[in-house]
């Protein structure tokens, strides 16, 4: 298989890609019959920028042995393609975080049934300049500091004596995205970032923003850090149990790196999945790719006997 390369977003919010054919028609339009050339429907896909990497890598794949399906990918956020998903206007949201209870309840309005799935592992990355020669490590106390407004830390001399008396510049997925759910629950115990700070929900925009500053300072998914490992640089973690850990697919794996390690999921539409062959074959075949796909783009997979308990549970659907 190819090495699947990441589509640069810029500033776009709603980057979408858009594979086989043109046009955006919504699945309902057609059941996905199947053809001599595989299925010929479409699918409609959104959420996570972390998870969109894997998605875009299973939607390239898909789209060549299925040439004529639509598969499109949309990134809005864990928020943004939980919103779609609640609206209908989905078949598969991803997202980096569970599902809310809140966002279940709308579901349950709305009489819409899903399940959920989940993809592969991901370690939370907190980056800085490579130019940034003081930051050897950051302990959790120090990370829910740094973002706190109530903390009162400023420059990088406020978090540790001997560090810059320097204003740190920060960056953060913005509200919709599920890592900023995430990092709020594990690093700021469920307090908001109420000071100054840079969000977005495209992750290439956080990336960018740390390449222009040695006094910068990030987090995202890892996938994007492997992706820029040459511009931008990793601060190991101290852990709970007091270990100096940065994320790789070991410690990923293995739960050392925590609690910055978290499961990746994506939610399907249980209707689309009956009635419509293409997004039944396309969930199918995102379990099936999953694992070498989050691999091949720097996610850490399942065990195989993951993938097939999920592959049971979308059969049951049908």
């Amino acid at each position: 298989m190819k090495r699947t390369n990441f589509v640069k977003m810029g500033t776009s919010l709603s980057a979408v890609l858009l594979l086989a054919a043109c046009g955006n028609a919504p699945t309902d339009e057609g059941t996905g019959e199947e053809s001599a050339e595989g299925s010929s429907g479409s699918v409609q896909v959104d959420g996570s920028s972390t998870v969109f990497p894997i998605m875009e890598g299973v939607a390239e794949e898909f789209s060549i042995e299925n040439p004529q399906a639509r598969a499109t990918i949309g990134v809005s956020g864990t928020g943004g393609g939980m919103e779609k998903f609640i609206a209908g206007e989905t078949d598969i949201t991803n997202a980096s975080r569970p599902m809310k209870e809140e966002e279940a309840q709308m579901l349950e309005e709305a009489g819409i049934e899903y399940t959920e799935f989940k993809l592969a592992l991901d370690g939370l990355s907190v980056v800085v300049h490579p130019d940034n020669d003081w930051v050897d490590y950051l302990t959790l106390d120090e990370l829910e500091s740094i973002w706190l407004e109530e903390s009162d830390v400023e420059t990088w001399a406020d978090v540790r004596d001997g560090w810059p008396d320097e204003e740190i510049l920060l960056f953060s997925p913005g509200t919709d995205s599920g890592t900023y759910d995430y990092f709020d629950e594990v690093i700021l115990d469920g307090e908001q970032i109420d000071r100054e700070a840079s969000l977005s929900e495209d992750d290439n925009i956080l990336v960018q923003g740390v390449q222009g500053s040695e006094h910068a300072l990030a987090y995202f998914g890892y996938a994007y850090y492997l992706e820029n490992q040459d511009t931008v640089k990793i601060v190991p973690i101290e852990n709970s149990e007091g270990e100096i850990v940065e994320p790789t697919s070991e410690t990923v794996q293995n739960g050392t790196y925590e609690p910055l390690s978290r499961p990746l999921y994506f939610y399907v539409n249980n209707a689309s999945v009956q009635e419509n062959d293409t997004v039944y074959e396309f969930a199918k075949y995102t379990l099936e790719m999953a694992g070498e796909m989050a691999e091949e783009v720097g996610y850490v997979p399942l065990e195989e006997a993951e993938y097939e308990e999920s592959l049971e549970t979308l059969e049951s659907l049908r």
